[in-house]
């Protein structure tokens, strides 16, 4: 490469960490009645706020890969 302008890599780690959060968001949200599942995590749903989690890094990476190429 000839310069400093490759892809960005928080393009498509952000893309994957979206798609990723939202799967496991929605697996947390159609299991959030069953309390035997949850159990062990002190009746936590802990798919539910892991894929918030994840779905808020993936949004704040494409969202700094967006501001990286509007420079």
């Amino acid at each position: 490469m000839s310069g400093g302008a490759g892809m960005d890599l928080r393009l498509p780690i952000g893309g994957l960490f979206v798609v990723l959060g939202v799967m496991l968001g929605a697996y947390g949200i159609m299991t959030n009645g069953d309390t035997a599942m949850y159990e062990r995590s002190a009746g936590v749903n802990i798919n539910l706020v892991w894929g918030g989690v994840m779905l808020a890094f993936g949004a704040l990476f494409l969202a700094l890969a967006q501001r990286a190429a509007r420079r």
